[in-house]
């Protein structure tokens, strides 16, 4: 069963994506800011992660720049409100990039693509 940490500051939002994800038969891990990411990062053994960008007052950006240089096979989708990060070039470190939605069967559809991608 593969592990996904969600990075999120919205508990709704993680709540969201722990019970839909776990349906799916993922197992699923959370956290709300980016210092309890790296912690799970480093506990756990992860094997993806969904980072949203803006996080409280950190950057999941900055997130990405540090899970890339640490553990550069674990894929990383970033999944933001904000269509415009985009085109800022530090989100092309990001395996996808996915806008937020209610509906999160492009999100699990991505995921499913970046596990089989990785296995």
């Amino acid at each position: 069963m593969a592990k996904i940490l969600i990075v999120d500051d919205e508990p709704a939002l993680r709540l969201l994506y722990s019970d839909e994800l776990t349906e799916a038969g993922y197992e699923v891990v959370t956290a709300a800011d980016c210092s309890e990411a790296a912690q799970l990062l480093k506990a756990r053994d992860i094997d993806l992660v969904v980072l949203d960008i803006q996080i409280k007052q950190e950057s999941g950006l900055d997130m990405l720049q540090k899970i890339v240089q640490e553990q550069k096979e674990l894929p990383v989708i970033l999944c933001s409100a904000y269509n415009c990060y985009k085109d800022d070039f530090s989100s092309w470190l990001a395996d996808a990039y996915i806008v937020k939605s209610s509906d999160l069967s492009e999100l699990k559809q991505e995921i499913a693509r970046q596990l089989a991608r990785r296995a």
